[in-house]
């Protein structure tokens, strides 16, 4: 791991670990909290990811899930990015080679459908 992927990971972590003891203390609010991604996703054929996004400055990989989850993982090489999106399935390659295998950050939690 690059010092610079080492400085990433602890900047995430730590920021995380703020937020935590803010929410404990009520001292910020859960709308202030949420990571606001610029990393723009391109929409794709799949029945499990909705959208992916990609930036080759930071090595982040960002996927929106059709649940409405996002999450982004550290330290993705742009090879994985590019056998990702070129994948037939997307859903698979990501299950295979992805899930598990990178350091992930929640973005977005999924979205619940309301039951009527």
């Amino acid at each position: 791991m690059s010092a610079k992927s080492v400085w990433l990971l602890l900047f995430l972590c730590a920021s995380r670990l703020l937020i935590a003891n803010s929410l404990e203390d009520n001292t910020v609010s859960p709308a202030r909290t949420a990571i606001t991604s610029r990393i723009p996703r391109e929409s794709v054929a799949s029945k499990g990811i909705a959208s992916i996004g990609y930036s080759k400055r930071l090595h982040i990989l960002e996927i929106e899930f059709v649940n409405g989850a996002v999450y982004r993982y550290l330290e993705v090489t742009p090879s994985v990015y590019r056998d990702l999106m070129t994948a037939d399935s997307k859903a698979g390659y990501y299950d295979r080679n992805i899930k598990g295998n990178y350091p992930s950050v929640r973005v977005r939690p999924r979205v619940k459908k309301e039951t009527d």
